[in-house]
């Protein structure tokens, strides 16, 4: 399924005020996961209220360890700071990389604004190596923003 083809699906779910917050993210993780081969785990980070950090929110696919993210250490924490994508097309090559399986070879994450400060993430890992393209960034910004009008 194409990225334009999701869409719709992905301000349909954002619309539903009959689902809570964290129903309606943990919706979008299943549809992307559901929907594109090599998105194999979908989550969302949040910044945990005022310390710096990040914790863990609604996720599809195997569980984690790593329920609290301090800035700066891996690819979300150092999404948290710079506030830019970051996409990593091989994890072995990371220094800063925390491993949640040894079947992930690459990863994705953008950062979620609300009145421009950046309050969250949205993560994908994927088992296929270097598979995320400019088309999967611009599609995961407007997942993004759809998330940051909930927010």
């Amino acid at each position: 399924m194409t990225f334009e083809i999701l869409k719709p699906e992905i301000k349909s779910i954002v619309s539903n005020n009959d689902l809570s917050v964290d129903e309606r993210l943990f919706k979008i993780c299943e549809i992307l996961e559901a929907n594109v081969d090599y998105y194999n785990w979908v989550g969302f980070y949040f910044k945990n209220g005022d310390k710096n950090e990040l914790k863990l929110g609604p996720y599809v696919g195997e569980p984690t360890d790593h329920t609290i993210i301090p800035f700066g250490k891996g690819i979300c924490g150092q999404v948290a700071l710079s506030n830019k994508n970051f996409v990593v097309p091989d994890v072995s090559a990371q220094d800063n990389y925390i491993a949640c399986s040894i079947t992930v070879k690459a990863e994705i994450v953008i950062p979620i604004f609300v009145n421009g400060e950046n309050i969250g993430q949205i993560d994908i890992d994927s088992n296929t190596p270097d598979p995320f393209t400019e088309a999967d960034e611009r599609f995961l910004e407007f997942v993004c923003a759809e998330v940051a009008s909930l927010l």
